[in-house]
């Protein structure tokens, strides 16, 4: 397999309008800084034009895989399929529906070349914030959910889908079977790494296409604690014997 520097791995449900847009702020942030990257579209099967603009933007030059899963649904497990098929030995996760900075992204990659073994991007660190438009049930809905995992992790953001890892971080984690949505927090709580840095991110309001959070995601999230935290009890009694 031909390496490259960094691979870039953006699960997508009916989100073509956002690609193109998304493609050009990746490479528009990337070009000044490196010379070899890789964009992983990991699709299911959203059948909404997503693969003819991938192909055109190919055709293009853009340094774009796509992968569409006709049998498989699911943010979590759309992630570890995008790491199967990556080339680099850096990952960075990130939302296609343009609410995380790709701006942000070569300082990811720096930190993670520096010896950094999780960059998480953070909403609620000084400099951090939220576009204007979210509505007082949504901000109060992340920083509930973000309660609930508080005794998982002390980042202050474990709701974020934006964040860069090592390769090697993810081949040590061992019985990988997130829940809904929020694989970040599973790779934090089993790959235990030992240096999470946390940038401050402003994160942008979905301006094209439609929400895919729904009550179903939000209870296979509840379900998802629920395992991690048996998994964390399990594990710190294995290290405590």
């Amino acid at each position: 397999m031909i390496k490259c520097e960094l691979s870039i791995i953006v699960p997508t449900l009916r989100e073509a309008m956002n690609i193109p847009i998304l493609v050009k702020e990746i490479t528009t942030a990337l070009e000044p800084v490196l010379s070899d990257w890789e964009i992983i579209i990991i699709d299911d099967n959203s059948r909404d034009g997503t693969i003819k603009i991938c192909d055109r933007l190919s055709r293009e030059g853009a340094p774009l895989k796509l992968v569409v899963r006709k049998n498989k649904r699911g943010l979590a497990t759309a992630v570890l399929d995008g790491f199967a098929h990556a080339r680099a030995p850096v990952f960075v996760v990130m939302d296609a529906d343009l609410s995380h900075p790709p701006t942000s992204i070569p300082l990811f990659y720096k930190m993670i070349q520096d010896g950094a073994e999780f960059v998480l991007g953070s909403r609620y660190i000084p400099g951090g914030g939220t576009d204007d438009r979210w509505t007082v049930y949504r901000l109060l809905n992340s920083k509930f959910a973000s309660l609930l995992a508080r005794d998982l992790t002390s980042v202050s953001d474990p709701m974020s889908g934006f964040f860069a890892l090592p390769r090697s971080l993810w081949e040590r984690c061992e019985n990988l079977s997130p829940v809904g949505y929020k694989i970040g927090l599973e790779l934090i709580v089993k790959g235990r790494p030992r240096n999470i840095k946390e940038v401050p991110i402003h994160f942008r309001t979905r301006m094209l296409g439609e929400s895919k959070l729904s009550l179903r995601q939000q209870l296979f999230y509840l379900n998802h604690l629920r395992s991690l935290y048996w998994y964390k009890l399990k594990s710190d009694k294995a290290l405590e014997e």
